[in-house]
C-alpha cells in the first residue's frame, strides 16, 4: 500500500480515537454530575424539609426529561449530525446543574430546628431552664394563622425545590442523545471485535465520574451550606446531625463547569467515517466478513429493508419511523432483554438511590461517610467488573449465548450476595420514647405521645421538635426538655445539660445526669457488622458489573443494523421511564412509613424524617431490592432460553442453505462465508 493510501485510513483512525476519547470524558462528565445528584439527595431533603417520596418525584425528573425526547433523538439524530447533536445535549445538561444551584442564591440563611436552650448570646452561667416547670414557654405545637404561615413560607423559600426538579430534567433531556448516538457511532465505525473492548473502555472512564462525584458529594457534605455568610461559631450542630445541610448547591457548580468542557471536542468530529480497518479497494466479501455474528444470529428479513444509501427527507423519516418500531418489537430477544433491564434498574435506581441513608439509619454512619466509602469502594468494583466483562468477552472471543452465560452467572452470583445482607444488621438507635421507655425497655413508637413521661411530665416540653441530647447512660432524647434536664451551661456546640430527671430513672443514684448535645453513637459491635456489610457489599458490586458488558453485547447483536439507534434509544426511553421515574418515588414512599420521628418545618407542618425505625427500614429496603433482583434472575432464564432456541434455528438455516449450495456447485463468496463464520462461532461456544 501507498503512503499516499494509508493517510486517509490513518486519518480516519485517529478521529475514531478521538471520538473514543471524547466519549469517556463525556461519560465520565455525565456519570460525575449524575453521582453527585444522588449524593446530594440527602442534603436537599433536608434543605427543603421534604419528605423521601418528593425527594422520589425530583430525582425521577432526570428520567422524565429523557422520556420527553429520547425516542426522537434516537430516530431522527442517527440520521444527522451525532457527534453535535451530543456536543448540544452537553450544553443543555450544563444549563441545567445551573438551574439546580439557583435555589441557594434566592433563599435566606438555613434554619434548622431546634430549642429555645439554643442561645448564644447568654454566657456560660447556668441561666438556661430546658424543663419550664412554670408553663411559661411559648408552645410550639400551636398552628399559626393562615396569613402567617404563607408569609413564612415566601420568606423560607419553600417552594424552591421545583428549580431542582426543572434543572434535573433539563440534565435528563441533554444526556439523551449520549448513549444511543455515540455508541451507534462507534458501533458503525470500529472493528466488531473491537467493540466490546471499546465501549467496555469508555464504561470504565465513565465509571471514574461517580467515583468522583461520591467524593465530592461526600467533601461537601461537611461543609455548612451558608458556609462564608454565617458565623460558624454559632452553629450548634456538626455533620453528623440528621438536621445538618452541606454545601450543597456548589457541587452542581463544578459538575456543570466539567459537563461544559466535555462538549468542546464534539463540535470539531465529522458525520460520518469509514470503517474501522477497511480499506476502499477491500471486495464485498471482505467487507461482509467484518460483522459475520450479528449477520448470522438474526433471522433473515425482506430486503426492502436493508438500508440505502440515499438522501432522504424529514417526511420520508417521519413517515418510517411506526413501522421500523413495529420491527424492532417482533423482535422477541430485544423484547425478552429490556424487560430484563427493566425489572433490574428498577433494583438499582432504588437501591443507589437511598443507600447513603440506609448507611446512615442502619449502621449510624454520617451522610458525608456513608457517600464516601460508596464512592471509594463500592464503585471501583463497579469498574473493575466492566472492565473484568469486556476482557473475559475479548479473550475467549465469546458470541452472543457466551455473553449471555456470563450475564446470568454474573447476576446470580450478586444476588445470593444481596440476601445474604438483609441478615446482617446493627440494632435500632436507642431513643427514650421512641426505640426504647424511659425506664430503658424496647420498645419501638410510632406515636408522639410516647416521648412524655412522669420524668418530664412538669416541663413544658414540644413533642414535635428533634434536638437531639445523649445521657451518660447511653440513650438519646429527643430533646432536652424531654430528657427533664434542670439547667446547662458553655454555648453552642459545648453546650451541657445538668439534673436531667429522666436519666435519673435509668441510674444508680450519685451518677452522672448530665446529657450533651447530639445523638448517641452506636454500640461498638455495629462498626464491626458494618465491615462485613461493606465486604459483601463491594464483592457483590463487582460480580454483578461483571455481567454489564456481556449483556450490553448481547443487546447490540440481537438487532438488525439499520435499527440499532432506535433499539438502543427505545431501551433508554422505556428502561427509564419505568424503570428510572417509578423507584425512587415508590421505594421513597415505602421508607417513609418507617419513619419514627418527623422534623417540624420552619412554619409549621411535617418536615424531614430525623429517625427510622431501623429494623423496618432495612427489612423494607433490602427486601424490595432483593424481590426486583429476583424477578430479574428468572428473566434471564427465560432469555437464555429464548437465546439458545434461536441459535440452534439458525444454525440448522444455514446448515440447509450450506447443503443447498454444494448441491448445485454454486461458489457464492457471501454464503461460504457466513457459514464457515456459523461453525467457527457455534466451536466457540462450545468451549464455555
Amino acid at each position: 500500500m501507498s503512503v499516499e493510501s494509508k493517510k486517509p485510513c490513518e486519518a480516519c483512525c485517529s478521529k475514531l480515537k478521538l471520538f473514543l476519547a471524547s466519549m469517556a470524558f463525556v461519560y465520565f462528565s455525565k456519570a460525575f454530575c449524575g453521582a453527585y445528584m444522588k449524593s446530594s439527595i440527602t442534603q436537599i431533603e433536608r434543605r427543603f424539609d421534604i419528605p423521601s417520596s418528593l425527594i422520589g418525584v425530583i430525582d425521577g425528573s432526570f428520567e422524565m426529561g429523557n422520556l420527553l425526547v429520547v425516542a426522537f433523538v434516537s430516530y431522527f439524530g442517527a440520521k444527522l449530525h451525532r457527534p453535535r447533536l451530543i456536543g448540544i445535549g452537553c450544553l443543555i445538561m450544563t444549563v441545567g446543574s445551573y438551574l439546580i444551584a439557583l435555589p441557594h442564591f434566592f433563599q435566606g440563611h438555613y434554619k434548622y430546628e431546634t430549642s429555645m436552650s439554643h442561645s448564644t448570646a447568654v454566657n456560660n452561667s447556668e441561666s438556661i431552664l430546658p424543663c419550664l416547670s412554670n408553663n411559661t414557654m411559648i408552645d410550639a405545637d400551636e398552628t399559626p394563622d393562615l396569613d402567617a404561615q404563607t408569609a413564612c413560607e415566601k420568606a423560607a423559600g419553600s417552594s424552591m425545590w421545583i428549580y431542582v426538579f426543572l434543572g434535573n430534567m433539563l440534565r435528563g433531556i441533554g444526556e439523551t442523545p449520549i448513549m444511543p448516538l455515540g455508541v451507534s457511532y462507534l458501533d458503525d465505525f470500529s472493528r466488531e471485535e473491537n467493540t466490546p473492548f471499546y465501549l467496555a473502555c469508555i464504561h470504565t472512564v465513565g465509571i471514574l465520574g461517580p467515583m468522583f462525584g461520591f467524593m465530592l458529594g461526600s467533601y461537601l457534605a461537611k461543609i455548612y451550606v451558608d458556609v462564608g455568610s454565617v458565623d460558624l461559631d454559632t452553629i450548634t450542630i456538626t455533620y453528623k446531625d440528621s438536621r445538618w445541610v452541606g454545601a450543597w448547591w456548589l457541587g452542581f457548580i463544578v459538575t456543570g463547569t466539567v459537563i461544559l468542557l466535555s462538549s468542546i471536542p464534539f463540535w470539531f468530529l465529522p458525520k460520518s467515517l469509514a470503517k474501522q480497518g477497511q480499506e476502499q479497494s477491500q471486495s464485498k466479501s471482505t467487507e461482509i466478513a467484518t460483522v459475520p455474528e450479528q449477520e448470522n444470529f438474526l433471522p433473515e428479513e425482506n430486503p426492502d429493508h436493508e438500508e440505502k444509501e440515499k438522501p432522504v427527507s424529514f417526511q420520508e423519516l417521519a413517515k418510517d419511523f411506526i413501522p421500523s418500531l413495529r420491527r424492532l418489537f417482533k423482535n422477541s430477544i430485544f423484547t425478552m432483554m429490556i424487560l430484563t433491564y427493566l425489572v433490574a434498574v428498577n433494583g438499582f435506581i432504588g437501591m443507589i438511590t437511598f443507600k447513603p441513608k440506609f448507611l446512615e439509619q442502619i449502621y449510624g454512619q454520617s451522610a458525608s461517610k456513608a457517600i464516601f466509602l460508596i464512592g471509594i469502594l463500592n464503585l471501583p468494583a463497579v469498574a473493575l467488573g466492566i472492565i473484568t466483562g469486556g476482557f473475559i468477552l475479548k479473550r475467549f472471543k465469546l458470541g452472543v449465548i457466551g455473553a449471555a452465560r456470563v450475564s446470568i452467572a454474573a447476576s446470580l452470583g450478586s444476588f445470593c450476595l444481596l440476601a445474604v445482607q438483609v441478615f446482617i444488621h446493627c440494632d435500632n438507635t436507642e431513643v427514650g420514647g421512641l426505640t426504647v421507655t424511659y425506664e430503658g425497655a424496647t420498645h419501638v413508637s410510632y406515636d408522639q405521645q410516647t416521648l412524655l413521661s412522669q420524668c418530664n411530665m412538669g416541663c413544658s416540653c414540644s413533642m414535635k421538635h428533634w434536638d437531639p441530647v445523649c445521657a451518660y447512660n447511653g440513650i438519646t432524647y429527643a430533646s432536652p426538655c424531654l430528657a427533664g434536664c434542670q439547667t446547662s451551661s458553655g454555648i453552642g456546640k459545648e453546650m451541657v445539660f445538668h439534673n436531667c430527671t429522666c436519666v435519673g430513672e435509668m441510674m444508680t443514684p450519685g451518677m452522672n445526669m448530665s446529657a450533651v448535645l447530639g445523638q448517641c453513637p452506636r454500640k461498638s459491635n455495629c462498626e464491626s457488622i458494618f465491615k462485613i456489610y461493606m465486604l459483601l457489599s463491594v464483592v457483590g458490586s463487582f460480580i454483578s458489573a461483571c455481567g454489564g458488558t456481556p449483556g450490553y453485547i448481547v443487546l447490540l447483536r440481537s438487532i438488525q443494523k439499520d435499527l440499532k439507534s432506535l433499539a438502543l434509544g427505545m431501551q433508554t426511553l422505556i428502561v427509564r421511564t419505568l424503570g428510572g421515574i417509578p423507584p425512587p418515588i415508590y421505594f421513597g414512599a415505602l421508607i417513609d412509613r418507617t419513619c419514627l420521628k418527623w422534623g417540624t418545618k420552619q412554619c409549621g407542618g411535617r418536615g424531614a424524617c430525623r429517625l427510622y425505625d431501623a429494623n423496618a427500614f432495612r427489612i423494607t429496603f433490602l427486601g424490595l431490592v432483593t424481590g426486583l433482583y429476583f424477578l430479574s434472575n428468572a428473566l434471564w432464564g427465560f432469555l437464555y432460553v429464548k437465546l439458545v432456541k434461536r441459535q440452534k434455528k439458525l444454525a440448522l438455516r444455514n446448515q440447509a442453505k450450506e447443503n443447498g449450495h454444494e448441491g448445485n456447485n454454486t461458489g457464492n463468496g457471501h454464503a461460504s462465508i457466513n457459514i464457515s463464520i456459523t461453525k467457527e462461532e457455534m466451536d466457540k461456544e462450545s468451549t464455555i
